[in-house]
């Protein structure tokens, strides 16, 4: 029952909640990147969502316009403007997701939507049914990175919550990404 609509029900919920209290500082965060550095104050990238389909993502920009379209990991050294840095430093980059969430192409939580090039991640997604699960804005592998953590690892993770997800695992992965419980493997 949670998987079919009691995600989605609390996706709309907890987004639209959000979206109405943090209008204030999506506000700021968006002046804050239109005036440290032309372009817009809105990033928007295509990624992969639910089942291989591919959406407009959005984020507060937060690297300089001209930036390359690849994974962060894959950029190297990119000059951060210091509101970028805040941005990134905060995770208040990540609010304009809750649009996404909304519109249904993420959830709160699930695998991170990698971008269409991240082949190895996708293919590694399909076979284990991570594919299955809509992106979400945080989930089991972002609260359990590293540097230099690999597709395969990523993938792993990312099997295992779409094996096992459930309200209660939600509700862990959400209070570890705020570091509200330390880390030690939720129990499903």
């Amino acid at each position: 029952m949670y998987r079919e609509f009691g995600k989605r029900l609390v996706d709309i919920v907890v987004a639209g909640s959000a979206l109405i209290v943090l209008s204030p500082v999506m506000l700021f965060c968006a002046v804050g990147a239109k005036l440290s550095s032309p372009g817009p104050a809105i990033f928007r990238q295509m990624r992969v969502g639910r089942g291989g389909a591919v959406f407009e993502f959005y984020k507060f920009r937060s690297m300089p316009a001209d930036t390359r379209d690849v994974a962060s990991d894959e950029l190297g050294e990119v000059q951060l403007r210091p509101f970028g840095w805040f941005l990134r430093r905060s995770n208040l980059d990540e609010l304009p997701q809750l649009v996404n969430i909304l519109k249904g192409d993420m959830s709160l939580v699930g695998p991170r939507p990698p971008i269409p090039t991240q082949s190895e991640l996708i293919v590694l997604r399909r076979e284990n049914g991570a594919l299955d699960c809509r992106p979400g804005l945080t989930g089991l592998a972002q609260i359990n990175s590293f540097d230099g953590m690999s597709a395969a690892e990523k993938a792993a993770f990312d099997g295992v919550y779409a094996q096992r997800m459930s309200l209660l695992s939600d509700i862990a992965i959400v209070l570890r990404t705020f570091g509200y419980l330390k880390r030690t493997p939720p129990k499903y």
